[in-house]
């Protein structure tokens, strides 16, 4: 059973994707390809000269007004002279002294209106997204410089051209401002527009900021938005200008900074995370050790009295100096035979455990699958475990020595090359 609300939003999404049809329909029918409405007219591709070129139709209505006539001859004139590759530019045709159309240079340009419907999947591509805003960035930054600004960043005013998806922009909204009413000069984009703009207050680089956020909003509408990108916009598309970026270019250093933040944590929290794996499993893979039991020896049989047998009591002193004094002398030959021994030990184990952590420590090895990781990882500590038993009975060392001195040199090692990823911003293992 349907519920009475879900089915009123059912039938409206269902009218409405008719009504996109038969639009779509018509608009082909009567000659025109990715029609859009803009402020200024509608933009669509036409046959000329059996070549299709894109025009923009000026809505003749707006010629009413003096203040829009003059406006968009300021805007013809100033067109040809911006030279940022992210900008359309076109040439006027006039109708009985007024300009009735613009012709858009040579090329296949779509908006994002249409590019979302016809291929939504389109935000899901790698880099897409980003790609998008540094693009916007780029060509406001530059139109700043000249003094101009776009105010309304719509997905009917942003373009896109046909193939490479590289971003272009049309016709400027600054060149419009003195149009009494702009809320009805954008008509249903008006919620892309700066809330001071529509209220007759100051514009300037902030009112692009408040509208690139909108327009980036509508983009995650089809894709997941991270972390990063939605404290940029909730702060971006702040009602008060004071509380916004400045600049566009400082929302786009703002958003990085914040990437390249969480990325460094992830990253240091896998590092930390599979170093302590290593050591969980290379201890586990040592055998325990037991207890052994020693069995007392029986007491000896009473020895004979050496003073039977003519024994100088006088010797007894030198003799107890002389067995103390060899005694010594052995233990201290002995420490040092020691010391030696793991001297050695130590300084061919650092280079084996060096060369064998190598294998997994690495930036290209770390974008491996987990799975692949800790198979391989089993024999990496295999072979860890293998070289210390090698090298400790080499060095006579006892296996509980050599297997603590390994201990203290494959943990620092693994620190060594934990540090060396989390500076090159390795980014882990993907499951």
């Amino acid at each position: 059973m349907v519920f009475p609300f879900l089915y009123v939003i059912l039938h409206d999404e269902i009218k409405k994707e008719r009504m996109n049809y038969e639009e779509l329909l018509a608009t082909k029918s009567s000659g025109k390809q990715n029609l859009t409405h803009l402020p200024i007219g509608d933009y669509y591709r036409t046959q000329i000269d059996e070549k299709y070129r894109g025009i923009i139709k000026i809505n003749p209505q707006l010629h009413q007004q003096i203040v829009f006539t003059k406006a968009l001859q300021k805007e013809c004139q100033e067109n040809g002279k911006l030279s940022n590759v992210h900008q359309l530019h076109f040439a006027p045709s006039t109708d009985e002294k007024e300009i009735s159309q613009l012709d858009i240079e040579i090329g296949t340009y779509l908006s994002f209106e249409q590019l979302l419907n016809e291929s939504p999947a389109v935000v899901a591509q790698k880099g897409f997204i980003d790609e998008v805003m540094r693009s916007l960035v780029d060509i406001t930054t530059y139109l700043h410089q000249q003094g101009i600004y776009h105010v309304c960043f719509s997905p009917r005013t942003v373009f896109v051209r046909k193939g490479d998806h590289a971003v272009k922009l049309l016709s400027h909204g600054s060149y419009y401002l003195g149009m009494k009413d702009q809320q009805a000069f954008y008509g249903s984009d008006a919620e892309f527009v700066a809330p001071e703009v529509l209220n007759g207050g100051t514009v300037d680089e902030r009112c692009d900021v408040y509208s690139i956020g909108k327009f980036m909003s509508v983009l995650f509408e089809r894709a997941e938005m991270p972390l990063e990108y939605k404290q940029a916009l909730k702060k971006a598309t702040s009602t008060e200008p004071e509380e916004r970026f400045q600049t566009p270019e400082e929302m786009l250093k703002n958003l990085q900074k914040r990437r390249q933040t969480k990325n460094s944590v992830i990253s240091l929290v896998v590092a930390c995370a599979i170093a302590l794996v290593c050591l969980a499993v290379y201890f586990d893979m040592f055998p325990e050790s037991h207890p052994v039991e020693f069995v007392k020896p029986a007491p000896e049989n009473p020895q004979t009295n050496p003073l039977d047998e003519g024994f100088d009591p006088s010797t007894l002193g030198a003799a107890d100096d002389e067995s103390v004094s060899d005694s010594a002398d052995m233990a201290a030959n002995d420490a040092e035979y020691q010391a030696k021994a793991e001297q050695i030990f130590r300084k061919r184990y650092e280079k084996e455990a060096d060369r064998i952590l190598s294998k997994i420590y690495n930036k290209d090895y770390m974008n491996v699958s987990e799975k692949k990781f800790m198979a391989d990882n089993q024999a990496t500590l295999k072979e860890l475990m293998e070289v210390q038993q090698q090298l400790g009975e080499e060095a006579s060392l006892t296996p509980e020595r050599s297997q603590l001195i390994a201990s203290e040199i494959i943990e620092r090692i693994t620190n060594e090359k934990r540090r060396q990823l989390g500076s090159t911003n390795a980014r882990g293992i993907q499951k």
